[in-house]
């Protein structure tokens, strides 16, 4: 699974980049200090850095001369909008330069052409028989469309980028449908096994018992 690290001190804004980065099939660590952050990359690699320039600590362009020197990519996301500011964080090595406010699905848009310049994110995914193309958000079998509705499709997503591992249906219904899990309720049940039904992955993504599901390819 991608993962991408958020530098944010701005809580509303660290949680909507979260939730709707998790909904859209990542994974997300925050982080809310410039000092912190630096230290989470020393443990840790990201497939993607979104950084905010005004940081406690030290900030963004202090930990941007950090972060370069492993070459992973670094979105800025930043209320400074100066060309003077968006030149340098360029000039630094950054792929993008997005000011606040942001629309979240351009966000979405371009982080996701940022993974894909850096063979991060694959647009056409080839598994067990199904080919998902992730930008047109189709999906074909020998040839022929399966017609998924926006959830079926999300879920597939879902179990086909996270093969053998167990999905919690509290995970799958925070990112598919981007609220909190009520524990009792059968929504992710009902639409894993439409999902699954219609693509032919019956006997493929196996219930784990009381916990999720695990796709077995």
């Amino acid at each position: 699974m991608v993962s991408i690290l958020i530098v944010e001190d701005e809580k509303p804004i660290s949680e909507l980049l979260r939730l709707s980065l998790r909904k859209a099939g990542y994974e997300c660590t925050c982080c809310a200090d410039g000092m912190d952050a630096a230290d989470i990359i020393e443990k840790r690699a990201f497939d993607l850095v979104l950084l905010d320039v005004m940081l406690p600590g030290i900030d963004g362009f202090e930990l941007m001369e950090y972060i370069r020197d492993n070459g992973t990519p670094v979105i800025f996301i930043t209320a400074k909008n100066s060309v003077s500011d968006r030149v340098r964080g360029l000039r630094m090595g950054a792929e993008d330069y997005i000011i606040k406010p942001f629309d979240i699905q351009e966000l979405l848009a371009r982080v996701e052409g940022v993974l894909r310049r850096h063979g991060k994110l694959e647009t056409v995914i080839n598994i067990d028989g199904l080919v998902i193309n992730t930008l047109s958000m189709t999906v074909t079998k020998d040839g022929e469309e399966i017609h998924l509705t926006k959830k079926e499709y999300e879920l597939l997503l879902m179990f086909a980028r996270n093969p053998g591992i167990v999905l919690y249906k509290s995970v799958l219904y925070e990112r598919v449908w981007g609220g909190e899990y009520v524990y009792g309720t059968r929504t992710v049940e009902l639409h894993v096994q439409r999902m699954k039904k219609k693509v032919g992955w019956n006997e493929k993504i196996k219930p784990v018992y009381a916990v999720g599901y695990r796709l077995e390819v």
